[in-house]
């Protein structure tokens, strides 16, 4: 038998295996070396300046002939519009933080709950009913096609749209927990939920925005409309400070009113949130989300020349104007209770800083910066007052939901025809307020007829027992810091107006 190595020789293979494998890289080398020998005229690879000559990019016209210009960039603005909301779809987290930590221990899980199972139902309404409400060809009230997309063709920009408008819907519903929270049955929410987001908010949307898809509303100012009619422009909303705030303000008030404060509210004085640490948290999440809220509404990156066209290429300063309203609005809250009360206190100035957010998404990508701090400034005194007047006239709102949203996105909205870029006019004004007016009347009214509706079917208060123990075990049976383990969050370890 033949047999390469002997007994002796064991030592010697290592070596004479290594050997083997160096043998391709070996011929591989070869190859490479023969065939550039064979052609020495290859070029070395292009700079970037080479490459950029050689195909033509030489001025910002060339550039705006390319998909990153003014001609497609298809896939581009559908990426965009993707993340964008994705960002957007992360601030119910932040929703779900805030209004938990400003309320009370024992209801932290039924608050988690509202706002995780908000999204999920009402992505499926808005889905089957909403969207076509909301962008489908319009008979002058409502759209009346598109339910589940039929009749759309099944493409990328389809989706991706339906997506975006998706999570918007989902915020405006979301903001009506805060305002009920601690006092609400779970079930009857969840009611409350799939119509806002089936019915409430697409058909006011569907007023200020159906024209971005298939629709028609009559805020948009089409020809032989009633803002035509009149002489007027537009109405400007760019992201929602009246579509989405504003609609869910009004809707938070409609229901306070209808299910009443919390048993213990006017007995006790002001009730304490149990965790400031989670609340704030979440606004740093809603204000990261807002980026993808505000500069994602122009649906795309590309196209657009002017950085206050709402277009593409004004995502930069859309970007900018929210971050410096927010910063604005919360350095004036936090003076303005400072001033009030002798402490920079935490919650106010965390409002403050969401009803700058709230404020400048109308106008974002029509007002310059400086216009932006000056909304912002505004927004941040404004919430702190209209909080206080609120609750002096005995509207039980536990996060201050319609002091943001409702009361703040009304100034936003007023803000967008203030401080435009172009000019103040009287024409513009007027379209602004006839915008508001619609959205407080119609929302309000059809909110209202709901929760009157859940309150005498399913009910929407839960009894005195269950609320004064906690929603958390007997809406869900469960607690979110169960008082048998020791932990620092624990119902026990907290003060006792944390309870």
């Amino acid at each position: 038998m033949f047999r390469p190595f002997s007994r002796g020789s064991r030592a010697l293979r290592p070596a004479f295996l290594r050997g083997l494998c160096l043998i391709p890289v070996l011929l591989s080398l070869l190859t490479i070396s023969s065939v550039w020998a064979a052609d020495p005229s290859t070029p070395p690879p292009l700079t970037w300046e080479q490459y950029r000559d050689h195909i033509g990019l030489t001025d910002v016209q060339s550039i705006e002939e390319t998909p990153m210009g003014t001609k497609g960039g298809y896939a581009v603005d559908a990426l965009w519009t993707v993340v964008a909301s994705i960002l957007v779809f992360w601030m119910q987290a932040g929703f779900a933080l805030l209004e938990a930590g400003f309320t009370r221990a024992k209801n932290t899980v039924n608050i988690l709950m509202k706002n995780f199972m908000d999204f999920c139902v009402g992505s499926l309404v808005f889905w089957l009913i909403g969207f076509g409400l909301m962008f489908g060809k319009s008979n002058g009230f409502c759209g009346t096609t598109g339910f589940m997309l039929s009749g759309y063709e099944s493409n990328t920009w389809t989706y991706t749209f339906l997506l975006f408008q998706t999570v918007f819907a989902a915020t405006s519903a979301t903001i009506v927990s805060g305002a009920l929270a601690e006092r609400t049955k779970f079930a009857g929410y969840l009611a409350y939920s799939a119509g806002i987001t089936a019915f409430i908010y697409p058909i006011f949307g569907g007023w200020a925005w159906g024209g971005a898809f298939d629709g028609q509303g009559f805020l948009q100012a089409p020809p032989g409309g009633v803002l035509d009619r009149l002489g007027l422009p537009p109405f400007i909303d760019f992201a929602g400070s009246t579509v989405v705030h504003s609609v869910g303000g009004w809707a938070s008030l409609a229901g306070v009113l209808v299910v009443g404060p919390r048993i213990d509210k006017y007995k006790q004085g002001a009730i304490r949130g149990h965790s400031m640490a989670l609340s704030t948290l979440g606004v740093f999440i809603l204000w990261m989300g807002w980026f993808g809220f505000n500069a994602g509404s122009t649906t795309g990156v590309t196209g657009g020349a002017e950085p206050t066209a709402a277009a593409g290429k004004a995502f930069g300063l859309i970007a900018i104007n929210t971050n410096l309203s927010g910063c604005a609005a919360a350095t004036s809250a936090m003076f303005t209770v400072w001033l009030r009360v002798g402490k920079p206190e935490i919650s106010m100035t965390l409002n403050g800083a969401l009803a700058g957010l709230v404020s400048i998404t109308a106008s974002c990508a029509t007002v310059s910066p400086l216009s932006a701090i000056v909304i912002g400034c505004i927004a941040g005194v404004l919430v702190v007052f209209a909080v206080e007047l609120i609750d002096r006239v005995g509207i039980d709102d536990p996060v201050g939901a319609i002091s943001v949203h409702g009361v703040c996105g009304v100034w936003g909205t007023l803000g967008a025809a203030l401080f435009h870029v172009h000019g103040f006019t009287v024409q513009q004004l007027m379209s602004q307020l006839i915008g508001i007016a619609s959205c407080c009347v119609w929302t309000f009214t059809s909110a209202y007829v709901l929760f009157r509706l859940l309150r005498g079917t399913t009910g929407l208060r839960v009894s005195e027992e269950d609320e004064l123990d906690g929603l958390d075990i007997s809406e869900h049976g469960g607690e979110a810091y169960p008082k048998d383990q020791t932990s620092p969050w624990a119902p026990d370890a907290l003060p006792a107006t944390a309870e």
